[in-house]
This record gives C-alpha cells, sequence and structure tokens, in this order.
C-alpha cells in the first residue's frame, strides 16, 4: 500500500539493541527460548556500551518465573514489531548511546524529551504532588541536598525502608525523600512519625514530587534513585550525579550507563541477602559529595543534552528530519 512507518522507543537505545539482540542471543548459547541464563557471563554488545550480566536481563527481573517467561514472550513479539518499522524514533540522544546507532542505523534519537512543563504545573500525575517541598528547598544552600525518588513501582520491605530512613539520618545532609503511600510493604507509621520529627530541619518527606523541578532547583546535590529511564535522563539534563539503586527491568542497565560508562554516578550494592546498611549509604552519599571530577563531569552531560535540544543541535535536526520525511 505505499504506506511509511515509525515506531517511537521510549526507554534507551542499549536496551532495544540487547532485545534486537536475543536470536544471536539464544544461538551462541547465552540464554534458552524461554530467555532463562544458561551460563553465568558478562558481555556488551558494543565496545562503548554498558556491560550486561545475565543474572541482570531485563525480562528476568520482572518479578516471579511465570511472570518472566510473559515479560520475555511479549518483548519478543514487540521486538519483532519494531523491525517492521521503516524508521525508529528514540527519546535519548546521539553522544548519550552513540554506540547504539552504530549498531542500528535507522534509530533516530530526538530526546531527551521531558516535558515543556517543567517549570509550571504539569499536566497529570500518579499522585498529587506536594509543591511545598520547592519553598523548602529554597531554604537550603547550593549543592547541598540530596533528592531520593524511586519511581512509581519500586517497593522495600519494612526493615530495609526503615535502614534507608537511618542511612539518610546517618549522612548529615539535607535530603529530600518522596515516600509514596505503598512505597514500603506496610509502613509502620508511628515508628515513621518519629524518625520525622527527629530529623525536621534536615530532611523534608513527601507522598510525590514535581521532580523536573526539584532536580533543576541550584539546592540538589545528587539523585538518590531507581535509574528508570526518565529519571535517568531528568538528572543527565539536570547535571545531578546519581547514587543508583536499581530493581528490574532496564534499570541494572540505566545503572551499568551512569556508573561505567558516563562515569556520573556511585552504585549501592546489596548483600547476598539483598541488604544494604545505613553505613553503605552513609558512605555512598559521602564519596559524592566529595567528588569533584564526578560533578564535573555530570555537568558536561548536562550542557551536551542542553544543546541536542536547542535549534540547530542534533536531537533538533533529526526531528525536523524526520518531519520533513513523512511529509514526501
Amino acid at each position: 500500500m505505499g504506506i511509511r512507518s515509525a515506531s517511537f522507543w521510549p526507554a534507551s537505545t542499549a536496551l532495544l539493541a540487547l532485545f534486537l539482540n536475543i536470536p544471536k542471543m539464544i544461538q551462541d548459547g547465552i540464554i534458552d527460548a524461554d530467555g532463562m541464563p544458561e551460563r553465568s557471563e558478562t558481555f556488551q554488545l558494543s565496545p562503548g556500551m554498558p556491560s550486561v550480566n545475565t543474572s541482570q536481563l531485563p525480562w528476568n527481573s520482572a518479578g516471579d518465573l511465570q511472570t518472566e517467561k510473559v515479560f520475555f514472550k511479549l518483548t519478543i513479539s514487540n521486538t519483532q514489531a519494531m523491525k517492521l518499522a521503516e524508521t525508529i524514533i528514540c527519546n535519548t540522544f546521539y553522544d548519550l548511546e552513540s554506540p547504539s546507532f552504530t549498531l542500528f542505523p535507522n534509530l533516530v534519537p530526538v530526546g531527551p524529551l521531558l516535558t515543556s512543563q517543567q517549570f509550571g504545573k504539569a499536566v497529570g500525575h500518579f499522585w498529587q504532588v506536594d509543591t511545598t517541598c520547592m519553598s523548602w528547598l529554597d531554604e537550603r544552600p547550593t549543592k547541598s541536598v540530596i533528592y531520593v525518588a524511586f519511581g512509581s513501582l519500586a517497593v522495600f520491605n519494612q526493615h530495609q525502608f526503615q535502614e534507608l530512613a537511618l542511612g539518610l539520618e546517618l549522612s548529615g545532609h539535607p535530603f529530600l525523600w518522596v515516600v509514596r503511600h505503598d512505597l514500603a510493604d506496610g509502613i509502620d507509621d508511628s515508628w515513621l512519625d518519629g524518625f520525622q520529627d527527629r530529623v525536621k530541619g534536615q530532611g523534608m518527606l513527601v507522598g510525590w514530587s514535581p521532580q523536573q523541578q526539584v532536580l533543576a532547583h541550584p539546592s540538589i546535590a545528587c539523585f538518590f534513585s531507581h535509574c528508570g529511564w526518565n529519571s535517568t535522563l531528568e538528572g543527565v539534563k539536570n547535571g545531578v550525579p546519581f547514587l543508583c539503586w536499581s530493581y528490574f527491568i532496564d534499570q541494572f542497565l540505566n545503572r551499568a550507563y551512569i556508573c561505567d560508562v558516563w562515569k556520573t554516578g556511585l552504585s549501592i550494592d546489596p548483600d547476598d541477602k539483598g541488604f544494604v546498611p545505613r553505613e553503605q549509604i552513609k558512605e555512598k552519599v559521602d564519596q559524592i559529595f566529595g567528588n569533584e571530577e564526578m560533578k564535573a563531569r555530570a555537568l558536561t552531560w548536562k550542557d551536551i543534552a542542553n544543546r541536542c535540544t536547542e535549534e540547530g543541535g542534533s536531537s533538533n535536526k533529526n526531528f525536523k528530519s524526520f518531519v520533513d520525511s513523512m511529509k514526501e
């Protein structure tokens, strides 16, 4: 029929490259036909891309075994559909993931695609936004605050939730912490009330925040994040170093980008039981606050990201070229 097609890919192109590489991974004996690892291995699809360990493949960190198998089948079917597209528009920018574009020339980066409402009212949120945190940030010194937010899905057990809270307190730094009503599996309200009373002046807890406005605030020193792709791009665009605590799907891949490729963050490392003690949280926070080279790299990426979407920038030109091609 002569109808041209394009797809939009909202995550990292490294994730898409991994999905497109599934047949070869099966052929090479890295995974079986259900996506389960055949051996323990760390590999790279291309130099300059993040390393992937078979214990943290996106489809193998999505829940129980049955859920993971369903996720893997959906991944394959969706990837097959993506192959039908003449062009794949991506929410990233060339400099951030350049090796991916060498592997797949039909990927067109037009990002970072962040809301134009950065300094105004957003059109929608999962939960009601507490904007009082902005005036709280106004009262904090420049580059002094740890912003802590783990997205809309991550859930802690009660013990780990309390240990995280105690780690933030132990750090001695001001912190703004997004605590969803379902962030922990059964939050002890009396314990949390006592914690808030104790850290009053040091920390502020909110149910949901205007994240892009928060990350753009001059008082923010680092972003303690789950490393979802949107959060990752928001942190990059605002020049903020990361403290990475990843949980599932593509977050491990994004963490590898941040810590190993871009070198703009540090990783939280749970023990063999999956637990992170308060002392490690304090130690990693101290390391980030004292790492001037990491802060400088984060600011460099901020400049690159902003130039990409400005008039004449690579993503700006790519988007205009794509629109023009659709008119032909």
